[in-house]
């Protein structure tokens, strides 16, 4: 079984340093990639890498600050270079399509593929994107200007079948997949055979909330309850929570006591305000209050 993995290709905030680059992160679930914010350098990470962007369909934009979306016309202009020809999608509110308008007008007036805007209400908590295996909803953050995360939960898995079940009865090929998605069997002579008995229940459903950026905000705790993995902003320490709260921003422990509220499995940390060299001090803040804790890292890759 494939594995979802979340990697990690810029966790600063607005100021670039040596360390980090801005905001930008690709999942990889159910074999696809989602691009999530694409900041400034996004596409010179995934060259550094290796990240083969041929199964990346969809991006989503939490909100018009730069630091998470000006990588967005670089990486289509390259991906017009690579003779990309897949359509690629972008999920975010309403103005980035008319701020990008004459960009690609000017830059990538003869691309080979097309680029569609899909409008998302940033103070909704809905369901913005679905198909076979996975969905998205928006999460509603508290920022200077509309912004929100994004909750992904990948769609049941279909039950495993037991091997030995389907040949002592003898069970045709093409009566598996049924099976598979929960169905009984009825034998030649007209027997019942539960699928309890065929089957094992399917890995659960990963899932993942990407929150950046935002001020504390308990608002968001039922609707990431208990998430396999959370990323929350934590640009700042708490001897800065003044200032935190001044630019809508959280500090280190705010974002543990998220994770620690909503009950989450693991929570990673990231958008590090530019004045932290030494950012395990965020970590160890985050730790004390929630210990399944993660420090983002640029050039990372996280399982889920």
């Amino acid at each position: 079984m494939q594995k979802a993995t979340l990697t990690i290709l810029g966790c600063g905030s607005a100021l670039p340093t040596r360390k980090n680059f801005p905001s930008a992160q690709i999942l990889e679930i159910r074999d696809k990639q989602f691009l999530i914010d694409c900041g400034e350098g996004t596409q010179i990470r995934m060259r550094q890498m290796g990240v083969k962007a041929n199964r990346l369909g969809h991006i989503f934009i939490s909100h018009l600050h730069g630091d998470h979306c000006f990588g967005l016309i670089g990486l289509i202009s390259s991906f017009g270079m690579l003779n990309r020809t897949a359509e690629l999608h972008i999920h975010a509110q309403a103005d980035l399509e008319k701020l990008m308008e004459t960009q690609l007008q000017y830059f990538c007036a003869d691309l080979p593929f097309k680029v569609i805007f899909h409008p998302i209400n940033p103070r909704k908590h809905e369901l913005i994107f679905e198909d076979r295996s996975v969905q998205v909803f928006s999460i509603p953050l508290k920022h200077r200007v509309p912004s929100c995360g994004f909750l992904f939960e990948e769609k049941p898995r279909d039950r495993h079948i037991i091997r030995e079940m389907i040949d002592f009865y003898n069970i045709p090929t093409w009566r598996i997949l049924k099976i598979k998605q929960g169905e009984d069997f009825e034998t030649d002579e007209g027997e019942i055979i539960s699928n309890e008995q065929l089957t094992v229940a399917g890995d659960l459903p990963k899932r993942f909330a990407y929150c950046s950026d935002t001020a504390f905000s308990e608002k968001i705790i039922p609707i990431i309850e208990g998430v396999d993995c959370l990323y929350h902003e934590a640009t700042f320490m708490e001897t800065e929570k003044r200032r935190a709260k001044e630019t809508y921003h959280s500090t280190a422990r705010q974002a543990a006591e998220i994770a620690l509220k909503a009950n989450v499995k693991k929570l990673i940390i990231g958008h590090y305000s530019a004045r932290y060299i030494h950012q395990n001090e965020l970590l160890e803040e985050a730790k004390t209050v929630f210990e399944n804790t993660v420090l983002g890292e640029d050039l990372t890759v996280y399982d889920m």
